[in-house]
C-alpha cells in the first residue's frame, strides 16, 4: 500500500513541564532520531479527552449551537461538546455536554469514532457520539463564561453549511463526516 518505507520512531528521552493552564498544560519532550542520533525539542500541549456530540432530534434535525471562540475572535457553528471530566466515559460525557449546553436529551448514544485533534502538538483525543431522538426537555447549565446560541436544522442544510464553509470547527466537521453514512441510511427509510 505504500510506495515509502514507514518513518522510524523516535526515542523519547525526557518531558518537562513549562506552563499549566486550567485548560490545558504545555510541556517540552527531548527526542533523539533513530538513525542520525539527532536530538530536539518538542512543545506538547497536554490537554484531557473531549466530546462531541451529533445529536438528531425526533424530526431529523440537527442541534447546534453558535458561541464566541477567543482564538479565531468570532462567533462559530458547532456541534455541543466540551471537555470529559477524570475517569467519564465518553458517551455519558456525550450526554452530560448535551444537556448542559442545549437542554437536549435522547437516546440509543453511541461512540462514532475517536480521533486525535492535531497529533502534532496535542496528545488527547476527540470522542464523537451520536444521539438519537432528541428532544428539549433539560434547564441549561453553562459554564461560567459559556453563552450559546441554540439552533435545529434540517441535516442537509447542516452539510451544505458545512460544504459552504460556514461550518469551520474542524472538529464538527470530522463529526459529520462519521455521522455522513448514518444519515444516508436513515434518509432511504
Amino acid at each position: 500500500m505504500a510506495d515509502s518505507p514507514t518513518p522510524p520512531h523516535w526515542e523519547k528521552l525526557s518531558e518537562s513541564p513549562i506552563a499549566s493552564t486550567r485548560i490545558f498544560d504545555l510541556g517540552s519532550i527531548r527526542y533523539r532520531h533513530p538513525v542520525r542520533k539527532t536530538e530536539r525539542d518538542f512543545y506538547v500541549i497536554n490537554s484531557r479527552d473531549w466530546v462531541n456530540v451529533i445529536a438528531l432530534t425526533t424530526d431529523h434535525h440537527l442541534v447546534l449551537v453558535n458561541q464566541f471562540r477567543y482564538g479565531i475572535n468570532q462567533l462559530s457553528w458547532e456541534v455541543p461538546g466540551g471537555v470529559i471530566d477524570a475517569g467519564e466515559d465518553p458517551i455519558a460525557a456525550g450526554l452530560r455536554e448535551l444537556r448542559e449546553e442545549t437542554g437536549f436529551i435522547g437516546g440509543n448514544a453511541r461512540l462514532l469514532a475517536s480521533i486525535h485533534p492535531n497529533p502534532a502538538i496535542i496528545n488527547n483525543r476527540c470522542h464523537l457520539v451520536f444521539v438519537e431522538n432528541c428532544t428539549r426537555q433539560s434547564a441549561l447549565d453553562w459554564d461560567p463564561d459559556e453563552e450559546l446560541q441554540i439552533a435545529t436544522m434540517p441535516v442537509d442544510e447542516v452539510f451544505e453549511k458545512a460544504l459552504t464553509g460556514l461550518i469551520t470547527h474542524s472538529l464538527a466537521l470530522n463529526a459529520l463526516f462519521f455521522f455522513a453514512p448514518i444519515w444516508a441510511t436513515l434518509k432511504k427509510h
